[in-house]
């Protein structure tokens, strides 16, 4: 593994000032929102002056019951290959249940959530992992992520399982100091134990970032300042291992550039902290790589039994998550009500970004009205399939109130809709009996 030195997560917010910023080495973008055939300029211009360019995925699903998604594993690849990178990273989490295995709705999450640390749970992410360095023209490195919740009956630490996952696929790690710190205080994980157990040489890179606490639960954001726990975290780890990569993601509420250079330096000092710790014990500048060669294959299980208990498992959680359905036995209720606020508010974000005119026309009335949707209205095809159903139901269950916001919102929505939606089955009928009655008022 090469080293990649300081970098930051790339956004087109932030695009012109990444692009001035002393001292990048590298960037990281989410490989969905960059679109091969037409590279933005500003990552081009990075390229050009030698800048690598990670492509980060958030959809694959890999610690899901499905196999990965054969287009979705295409696209990535296609990324790499138009970036240039010398890997490409994804989560180890699951984003959407149900569907063939468990014969009912498939849902999304639209979030990462966490997979339990279980037998079953390890040959299925084995065996998808495995799938995904098959497909992918450079190495795979997978992160750990951040959880509001955890699973009842979980057999292994986070170490132990990721040690696993390395030993049985090759895999490297992406290592969220951050969310280490996510889920010491939200599930009373110790980062420091987590470190001790896990394999440091497969490391490809290390994330930090910030967030909030609120209620007793810590907030992966992504949109606050990096907290001194968090760069506490950095310290462990650069005391026990020389990381090849370190970078600073942030995804909204961008501070100015000044401000985030100032978290690029605290981070380059917690770095340095923990190499003169390692040093002083005499391990010297030992760097983290990923493993040579892929582990071998033989004497796995089959995974189809584990694949359908862990489906049967995902979809009862998600279902209860953003459907309203019982929550299953051994789950904290507390727990589960924040992780689905949390994710009717992301939903809501989100589809704000995706279609922003439903917000400016809705005004402060939008975030409201949209997490009202959300709780009775699961998603199923993806964030602009859900701007358009938001839209529709404000519309449909005449919630909305006639007058200028209501004409906008209806004027929007049959201009996006078209004349024909092409939705499966009965979806497309829904929507076709929608746009007749809105036509006609």
């Amino acid at each position: 593994m090469e080293r990649l030195g300081t970098g930051i997560g790339w956004r087109p917010e932030i695009a012109d000032a990444v692009e001035r910023m002393p001292g990048i080495d590298w960037v990281e973008a989410v490989a969905e929102n960059v679109c091969p055939g037409h590279l933005p300029e500003s990552l081009r211009r990075l390229r050009a002056r030698g800048v690598t360019v990670i492509p980060h995925g958030v959809s694959l699903g890999l610690g899901g019951a499905d196999r990965p998604d054969a287009e979705r594993l295409a696209a990535l690849a296609e990324r790499a290959q138009a970036l240039g990178a010398p890997l490409v990273t994804e989560h180890i989490a699951f984003v959407r249940a149900g569907g063939a295995l468990t014969a009912s709705p498939l849902l999304e999450a639209g979030h990462l959530l966490p997979v339990p640390r279980t037998p079953d749970a390890l040959d299925v992410l084995c065996e998808n992992v495995r799938t995904a360095q098959d497909a992918l023209p450079v190495p795979l490195a997978v992160e750990n992520i951040a959880a509001l919740i955890s699973w009842p009956g979980e057999e292994m630490t986070e170490g132990q399982f990721l040690y696993e996952l390395v030993e049985r696929t090759g895999v490297r790690l992406l290592i969220d100091v951050a969310n280490l710190h996510t889920n010491h205080v939200n599930r009373g994980e110790d980062p420091a134990k987590a470190l001790a157990e896990l394999p440091l040489e497969a490391i490809a890179y290390v994330h930090v970032a910030g967030g909030f606490a609120r209620d007793g639960v810590w907030h992966d954001s992504h949109a606050h300042p990096v907290p001194p726990e968090v760069l506490d975290i950095l310290t462990d780890l650069a005391s026990r291992v020389s990381p090849p990569g370190v970078l600073l993601e942030r995804d909204e509420n961008f501070p100015e550039p000044a401000v985030l250079e100032g978290e690029l330096a605290a981070i380059r000092g917690a770095v340095e902290q923990g190499r003169g710790v390692r040093v002083g014990r005499g391990t010297g500048d030992v760097v983290a790589r990923g493993p040579a060669a892929e582990a071998p294959r033989t004497g796995e299980p089959p995974t189809g039994p584990a694949r359908q208990r862990l489906a049967l498992a995902q979809a009862a959680l998600l279902s209860a998550l953003v459907a309203g359905t019982p929550v299953p036995e051994g789950f904290d209720r507390v727990r589960l009500g924040v992780q689905a606020r949390a994710l009717a508010g992301k939903r809501a974000d989100v589809v704000g970004k995706v279609a922003p005119e439903l917000p400016r026309i809705l005004g402060e009335g939008y975030r409201a009205a949209f997490v009202a949707y959300a709780h009775g209205h699961p998603m199923t095809g993806g964030y602009r399939r859900d701007a358009l159903s938001f839209a529709e139901h404000l519309l449909v269950s005449g919630r909305l109130a006639d007058g200028p916001a209501r004409e906008a919102v209806r004027e929007w929505w049959l201009e996006r809709s078209g004349p024909a939606p092409r939705s499966p089955r009965t979806g497309g009928r829904v929507v076709r009996a929608a746009r007749k009655v809105l036509l006609h008022r």
